[in-house]
């Protein structure tokens, strides 16, 4: 699989990685065999990056991938992890101190001394664009904690603030064919900085992969049927922000792009200049193959290029352009 350089943690990783979101909540039950299998599947395919959170399942997450790189020694694979939801978000809490504990839980999680890279998550915008919460992310660092640290974002204003900081190393962003904004003026800065991409939700919360139609229903625990205007945390991070069925009906046009949609989706985000990885989680050895394989299909041709970027221009900009 193709690797690129993630940003100023001068770690070469895949271009498709895992996002492990759905291992540890939020997305329905996943027992702890299917999520070990899907992790190892990941791997078979050529995936060296798992995105994790240390709220995922209040730790379940981070822990199943603990354990899978304890059982095999030698994967060569990059954590992301991610922290700053365990107490309110609130300037107040992004201290030092709470840093080195969430930092304490998450080492004992991943069985590791040092993370490779922790990011910031989804904090308030006043945390990503003042100084002080960087001066502990660089203690943290100058401790031997973390490796590198990022900044996973909500909105594009957030994320040109986080990569004009000298040692943020990546951002975690939406983007997706449904979310197109971050490519006018996000992805030309980070690509100039030096800064790495990580694309989160590429598949829209599984509508790009042209599965769902107007009926179908979601498990209570899932987050699609409990977040759909942002009840529980942003609306963005589920659908993308689109609403259900505005979404299928442009997933259904999108569908008709391609006999693999979920793959055109992902290829569409690896093609864009600036991405780094793009992080589509799974929940099953299927599902993660497929995603990897987005990886070696070729870069996608003008015309489906444009197609993509009509769907998006009549059916989604409207609604959610200049929200994030």
């Amino acid at each position: 699989m193709e690797r690129r350089v993630l940003g100023r943690t001068g770690r070469p990783v895949s271009v498709a990685g895992l996002g492990t979101w759905q291992l540890g909540a939020d997305w329905g039950a996943v027992d702890e065999a299917s999520a070990l299998d899907v992790l190892a599947a990941a791997v078979e395919q050529g995936v060296t990056l798992f995105d994790t959170a240390d709220v995922y399942g209040d730790g379940r997450s981070e822990q199943l991938i603990g354990r899978f790189l304890r059982e095999h020694p030698g994967s060569g694979v990059f954590v992301a992890t991610k922290m700053g939801r365990r107490l309110a978000q609130v300037p107040e809490n992004y201290v030092l101190a709470n840093f080195r504990a969430w930092n304490d839980r998450s080492r004992r999680n991943l069985g590791t001394d040092r993370l490779d890279l922790v990011q910031l998550h989804c904090p308030p915008t006043s945390v990503v664009t003042g100084g002080e919460v960087y001066d502990a992310l660089d203690t943290m660092v100058a401790e031997g904690r973390i490796a590198s640290y990022g900044v996973s974002v909500e909105t594009v204003a957030e994320g040109l603030a986080a990569i004009r900081r000298p040692h943020v190393a990546s951002v975690q962003i939406i983007l997706n064919a449904f979310r197109q904004k971050p490519l006018e003026d996000f992805l030309p800065a980070a690509l100039a900085a030096g800064v790495g991409v990580l694309a989160r939700v590429p598949l829209a919360s599984g509508l790009l992969s042209g599965r769902y139609d107007e009926n179908t229903v979601f498990d209570p625990s899932d987050h699609r049927s409990f977040n759909r205007h942002g009840e529980a945390f942003d609306v963005g991070e589920t659908f993308s922000g689109v609403d259900f069925p505005t979404g299928v009906a442009a997933a259904r046009a999108f569908a008709g792009l391609s006999d693999h949609p979920a793959r055109l989706a992902l290829r569409w985000v690896i093609d864009q200049p600036g991405v780094t990885t793009v992080i589509p989680g799974a929940r099953s050895r299927a599902q993660a193959a497929e995603n990897a394989g987005a990886a070696a299909a070729p870069p996608l041709d003008a015309a489906t290029l444009t197609a993509i970027r009509e769907i998006y221009d009549e059916r989604i900009r409207g609604l959610v352009h200049n929200r994030w």
